[in-house]
């Protein structure tokens, strides 16, 4: 009986042994994206609003409209990838939109490429201009390619279309290529120890740096910073109080100390909902220990929604601390200035941000050079849905049904749950300017009938405001469920419904999302 419970033993602990997983055993993806940053000029419509009291307000006759792309190659010449466009000159400072892109990129001669897409998508600032919300800007020109940076010129013609905004318009932009290495989402949730002797040359380069953190802010107003006069701008009225902000930041290490950052915000408290901003910057630590970090950013970007019409074009330097709770985990703590450039909008600011610390995409960290011990697999799906919403709750109007353009993104925790976060913009139903964002939990099951489908279910909370719906100062409160159909382990498509409504206004509406999600599994070096 012993020599039998040896044996078994022995089996068991060579079964283990067999099963352990190691760095061939990863089918590893590696995307070389690009970030694109435009800038686009036109012509405003020559309007003048009279209000009820006699005084008038005239629009300015040139919008600018600042553009940031992220764009993913389907082939050597074909590429798709989402925006996000917020407005820089003029006076249409909250004008904000999220899209998708389909383009071409050709070889002409050398470093020289011909490179033509069309980007479709939602939002909007003022109803008057867009209606609806929805936008369409085709475009075509010349790029010229650098090993790490490209420049090209467009013409190029940007329409919302359910409106009377829009126009023709030459336009520049900047690329700045970058990669991403990740794994097939069939391997997420799994874990691989780093042997020497792996095969594939993928694991020879370091690991990337990157910091995701969710932030709360405060901003404190001060100056000439002035309200929106509800809709009459001649009764614009000082703001005094307090603003509260939520906001989603990424960071990417280029070196040792200095990163490079996006992040959008949206406001929650403070005034009706509609508030809105979108930076890009650089940042850099100053001083470094284990435990704690100081640092300091500065952002330039666009803001607006709920104030005095502005241009839109802000700046945001700021700076502060983190402390380092776990090895993945901190908290930040930082101070700022928030001003609009040619405008009256500024405030200070205060906040504090939750921080998720990651190496990925390789088996060396990049900094210390300490070899991992192994690579943890996450899941992660990016996806598009159209949204459409019933019965919207609008204030100035009957009820409306809405149709919104969603980017969706979720994070797996295990094989069974997840967190979700998304940003919607509305594109038509006469709520031009609407848009939320989202953060949740979802629960999945299991593939079923021969692994083609899963079924989900998700509770979610955020910020919605502008375009006129009744959002009340912007809490919403979305439960929703639904089926995918797997196409292959990476691609599915996503059926759901659920019911939205707002706590502090009068939104209850039913809505229903289709749309495609594609996973991939983050590569994070564990030491």
């Amino acid at each position: 009986m012993k020599k039998l419970f040896l044996f078994l033993l022995f089996s068991i602990s060579l079964q283990s042994i067999s099963q352990d997983l190691n760095l061939d055993n990863i089918t590893t993806i590696e995307l070389k994206n690009f970030i694109r940053l435009n800038h686009i000029l036109i012509d405003q419509p020559d309007i003048t609003y009279t209000y009820s009291d006699g005084s008038q307000y005239t629009l300015k006759p040139t919008a600018g409209i600042l553009g940031l792309n992220y764009n993913i190659p389907l082939n050597d010449w074909l590429y798709t990838g989402a925006g996000f466009h917020a407005a820089s000159i003029g006076d249409q400072g909250g004008l904000f939109t999220l899209g998708i892109n389909l383009g071409v990129n050709l070889p002409i001669y050398k470093k020289l490429f011909f490179d033509a897409n069309v980007h479709f998508g939602g939002g909007g600032g003022f109803r008057s201009l867009v209606n609806g919300g929805a936008i369409i800007y085709t475009n075509a020109g010349l790029q010229y390619k650098l090993k790490n940076v490209a420049f090209g010129i467009q013409y190029g013609y940007l329409d919302f279309f359910t409106g009377i905004q829009g126009g023709d318009n030459v336009s520049f932009f900047v690329e700045i290529p970058t990669s991403v290495r990740a794994a097939s989402y069939k391997d997420a949730q799994k874990e691989f120890i780093v042997n020497d002797d792996f095969k594939d040359d993928f694991w020879k380069k370091p690991a990337v740096k990157s910091v995701q953190q969710i932030k709360f802010d405060f901003f404190f107003p001060i100056g000439d910073t002035r309200t929106d006069g509800m809709g009459n701008f001649n009764n614009a009225q000082p703001i005094n109080q307090t603003l509260y902000i939520i906001g989603f930041e990424y960071q990417r290490y280029m070196n040792t100390n200095t990163f490079l950052y996006a992040h959008l915000d949206t406001m929650y408290s403070g005034l009706r909902a509609g508030f809105m901003d979108m930076f890009f910057g650089i940042g850099r630590n100053f001083i470094e220990t284990e435990y704690v970090n100081f640092f300091a950013k500065m952002g330039i970007g666009a803001a607006g929604g709920r104030i005095f019409p502005e241009n839109g074009l802000t700046m945001y330097p700021s700076a502060g601390f983190d402390v380092r709770v776990t090895e993945n985990f901190g908290l930040s703590f930082h101070g700022g200035y928030h001003r609009s450039l040619g405008a009256t909008f500024e405030a200070l600011t205060s906040g504090v941000s939750l921080k998720y610390y990651g190496l990925s995409g390789g088996t060396k960290d990049p900094i210390t050079n300490t070899k991992a011990k192994s690579i943890k697999t996450q899941g992660v799906q990016i996806g598009v849905q159209n949204q459409t919403y019933f019965d919207v709750a609008i204030l100035d109007r009957p009820d409306r049904n809405l149709q919104q353009i969603a980017l969706k993104i979720n994070y797996d925790i295990n094989k069974r749950f997840y967190v979700a976060g998304e940003a919607s913009f509305a594109y038509e139903g006469g709520s031009g300017g609407y848009a939320h964002g989202i953060f949740g939990l979802g629960v999945k099951t299991n593939q079923f009938l021969n692994r083609r489908f899963s079924l989900f279910l998700e509770t979610a909370a955020g910020v919605a405001g502008g375009g006129g719906v009744d959002s009340g100062e912007g809490v919403l409160i979305r439960p929703s469920a639904g089926i995918n159909y797997h196409l292959n382990d990476n691609l599915s498509l996503n059926l759901s419904g659920g019911q939205m409504w707002s706590p502090f206004g009068n939104v209850n509406s039913t809505n229903i999302n289709i749309g495609f999600t594609y996973g991939l599994s983050v590569l994070n070096m564990k030491k």
